[in-house]
């Protein structure tokens, strides 16, 4: 991820132990400034409609509920060890990440929107080299913004921040089932409001704060992804 590559590249050369916190940017996906009510008759054709980013049909129905950033939440806590984890809405994804220092002093990584920069950097590190992207022209983009994600619209949102908290194989079964709750809608099975209904119904009934072995993830895997399709059948 660009989010995840941004903070490894804020944290290069600085002291880990006076990381304060993770400032995770957000798109805000295409649906960004709606209401829940005007969600409700969004199509598959609306929801791929990504406004910065070309991505592939899971990964932007995941953007456009906001699910991407709930597991970007989960992967940056492991990845960089702390808890201390706020998105941001940033519509241009010009900057990819901050990092906030004790000191409150806060270090960003910018680019253009593209994941050549990431992926090559991942490659070359820790040098750099020549990459095939626009120069970032901030004259020409003028602004940068920054907003509060609406919780209570895209509550896929709140549901991941809920599962890392309770930790153990909630995040797990929330994956799971949002895997299939996607496949769904992208099957014309279900509405869009019914991925986050899905996801929020199954993550509340199964999983626990327990840590398990890997074959017994992989096997909790498999049954929630078999409940969750019984689930979205019987509705």
């Amino acid at each position: 991820d660009s989010e995840h590559s941004a903070i490894f590249q804020c944290l290069m050369g600085n002291e880990k132990k006076a990381l304060k916190k993770i400032l995770l940017t957000a798109s805000g996906g295409p649906f960004f400034g709606k209401t829940k009510k005007e969600l409700e008759k969004v199509t598959k054709k609306d929801a791929l409609k990504h406004p910065n980013w070309s991505m592939g049909q899971k990964i932007t129905i995941d953007s456009a509920t906001m699910m991407n950033k709930g597991l970007e939440i989960i992967e940056a806590r492991w990845l960089f060890d702390t808890k201390n984890i706020e998105v941001l809405v940033h519509r241009q994804s010009i900057i990819h990440s901050m990092v906030e220092y004790a000191d409150n002093s806060v270090m960003a990584q910018l680019g253009v929107p593209s994941m050549k920069i990431p992926i090559q950097f991942a490659f070359t590190y820790p040098d750099r080299a020549d990459c095939p992207v626009d120069e970032l022209d901030l004259a020409k983009i003028g602004a940068l913004t920054f907003e509060a994600p609406d919780y209570d619209t895209f509550g896929c949102l709140k549901i991941a921040e809920k599962a890392i908290a309770d930790g153990g194989t909630k995040p797990l079964v929330m994956n799971s089932a949002n895997e299939i709750a996607v496949d769904y809608f992208l099957k014309d099975k279900i509405g869009f409001l019914q991925i986050e209904e899905t996801v929020g119904e199954m993550t509340a009934k199964f999983g626990s704060g327990e840590d398990i072995s890997l074959d017994e993830c992989l096997a909790l895997d498999e049954q929630i992804r078999a409940e969750t399709k019984k689930h979205l059948e019987r509705k």
